[in-house]
């Protein structure tokens, strides 16, 4: 990496990060000055990047398609600019579940994404913890970053746990929730989790022979939304008397009354990273990037 001619940028939501990582990697920060309309168009400013390696710091969280809007004109000016490197960073990257067809009739909304972001002249794409990083196939280079280590040293480090188990709310989470289990030397299970294509409708199920009797759980998961695979995961873990109950998570959206709703089931602490800035963001994702930029 060439310091001398490159910038981290961001907008204001995406700053305490990019500020860090620039902090971290002795390189210019360049803020670009954002406005949102009344009507909700958004318009952006920024210095010339002319023949600048451009680092984009950039989550795309609710307001999903708003925070994505401001991405590619952040993009485009680095293009237009004559930027030399657009590499985009996006800690939360938005619509990486839709990385299929379901039903007759839909698109792969991951594919729409990754093509907008190579029109615009991204070089490379950089995210952490992808719901699933094989979908990312794109023709320029992807590298999915993981904060599992970071989240269970956390863990091992501040929270005392009771005989404890990690538990993946579906097959898909297995590996996550396995490196987890290894790293703070604790068993793991998977639920099994369906999903009726049409209506969305949650069931989980638990075929395992593990005793859960008091013993503390740490759900594992990439991404905590509106928390209802998770709410269905502690009822079955309640039926077996499991003890407290921890959601550890990349991403905490926590949309609507997700908060309210997993208190209420049980959970006693949710533990997430700032991908997403809220109350729950206890591992900090600049060393995970910083680290990434210094060994190249």
């Amino acid at each position: 990496m060439q310091q001398n001619n490159t910038v981290i940028i961001s907008d204001d939501q995406n700053s305490s990060l990019a500020k860090k990582i620039s902090m971290d990697l002795d390189v210019e920060y360049k803020k670009t000055e954002l406005r949102v309309f009344a009507d909700g168009e958004s318009k952006i400013r920024l210095d010339n990047v002319s023949n600048k390696n451009c680092i984009i710091i950039h989550s795309t969280h609710p307001p999903t398609d708003q925070h994505l809007m401001q991405l590619f004109m952040i993009v485009y000016k680095c293009k237009q600019d004559g930027a030399s490197d657009i590499c985009v960073v996006s800690p939360y990257l938005a619509y990486t579940r839709q990385d299929k067809v379901f039903v007759d009739g839909e698109i792969i909304s991951i594919n729409l994404i990754g093509e907008i972001l190579e029109s615009l002249g991204t070089t490379k794409l950089i995210t952490i913890d992808t719901h699933n990083p094989n979908t990312l196939n794109y023709s320029f280079p992807t590298i999915d970053l993981t904060a599992i280590p970071f989240l269970a040293k956390y863990i091992k480090k501040n929270i005392k746990l009771n005989d404890p188990i990690v538990v993946s709310p579906d097959q898909g989470g297995i590996e996550r929730a396995k490196k987890f289990a290894e790293i703070i030397q604790a068993n793991m299970l998977s639920l099994i989790k369906t999903r009726d294509r049409f209506t969305g409708n949650i069931s989980i199920s638990f075929s395992d022979q593990q005793s859960l009797e008091k013993r503390d759980a740490l759900i594992v998961d990439d991404m905590i939304s509106t928390g209802t695979s998770i709410i269905k995961a502690t009822e079955v873990l309640k039926e077996n008397n499991i003890g407290d109950m921890y959601v550890i998570s990349s991403h905490a959206l926590l949309l609507d009354d997700a908060k309210e709703k997993l208190r209420n089931a049980g959970i006693k602490e949710i533990i997430s990273t700032n991908s997403i800035p809220n109350e729950f963001a206890k591992i900090d994702l600049s060393n995970v990037i910083s680290n990434y930029f210094l060994k190249q």
